[in-house]
């Protein structure tokens, strides 16, 4: 029998990895991904909050998935995003959280407003809808674009991505799309962590990631977009490789995991409203925390 699952916190991390062109395995009483020499590579799936798998990979076991570890299955270099696994999280009581929020016009605003002011560090205009506050958010990302673009010294016509011409796009958007795609991943991970759905959103609407895009929104311009600008600048030979692995370093170095779900609990909260009380029927956690032996607040 195997011994009962321990898993790691996800806000303690590594945030996400890709494979590509290999069969993911259990030997030997670990995962390992095998590569088409037969070359083994262990994988700490437990201590993994996101797996990237690319063209040409392959899963023999769902156990990744007891782990409470993300699986996403992507295109190559990460620019499309095919399908998802769900390990855990999808509350009812939080789902229904969420819907309420979106489903009413004023709680909605509510949400909006508060991730327009976490996003640009201002209060915005009064009396603005939704649809006006997006249209106002556009204009503000295109001049963020080009600021960064001349900081880095690129040059830039404007944001243009057709995921049908991958090949078609300028360095500087393949290196965005790369970027935007690593950090989908990665908030999608802690939505589904936290109990949220991907496709409720606020300010996107009517994708099966609108959720996703709005909090990761919130943290683009600090962590990714720079990023890509700077290996763009740089011009190297496999220009979406090096997105991802800066990529993954700047989500280890800002902790980035350990802020997005309090970040998205912080973006609900201004809807003024309470989480309901989960009925007593409700499904918990997949993985629910282990009961201490000891009183509240006492260190088991």
């Amino acid at each position: 029998m195997l011994p009962p699952l321990k898993p790691i916190a996800m806000k303690e991390r590594v945030s996400l990895i890709f494979i590509e062109r290999g069969e993911i395995d259990v030997l030997d009483g670990a995962f390992v991904v095998v590569d088409k020499n037969g070359v083994r590579t262990h994988i700490p799936v437990g201590s993994i909050a996101c797996m990237m798998l690319e063209p040409g990979t392959r899963v023999s076991h769902r156990a990744a998935a007891r782990v409470g570890t993300l699986l996403v299955w992507v295109g190559e270099a990460g620019v499309r995003l095919y399908a998802s696994g769900q390990p855990g999280g999808a509350r009812s009581d939080r789902l229904l959280y969420q819907a309420k929020l979106a489903l009413d016009p004023d709680l909605r605003l509510k949400v909006v407003r508060k991730m327009y002011e976490l996003r640009f560090g201002e209060k915005p205009p009064e009396r603005r809808s939704v649809e006006q506050l997006r249209g106002i958010e556009g204009a503000r990302v295109r001049k963020l674009y080009e600021l960064l673009a001349k900081r880095y010294g690129v040059k830039w016509k404007q944001r243009n991505y057709d995921v049908e011409e991958w090949d078609a796009g300028d360095l500087p958007n393949r290196c965005l799309s790369s970027a935007t795609a690593c950090l989908y991943g990665i908030t999608e991970a802690a939505v589904l962590a936290a109990g949220y759905a991907p496709a409720v959103g606020f300010i996107h609407t009517g994708k099966p990631l609108s959720f996703v895009y709005d909090v990761a929104d919130l943290v683009k311009f600090d962590t990714v977009v720079p990023v890509a600008f700077k290996i763009a600048a740089r011009e190297p030979g496999n220009a979406e490789r090096e997105v991802r692995l800066a990529c993954r370093d700047v989500f280890r170095e800002t902790h980035l995991l350990k802020k997005l779900i309090p970040l998205i609990e912080d973006v609900l909260a201004a809807g003024g409203v309470e989480p309901p009380d989960a009925p007593e029927d409700a499904v918990g956690p997949a993985i629910p925390n282990p009961e201490s032996l000891g009183d509240a607040g006492h260190r088991a």
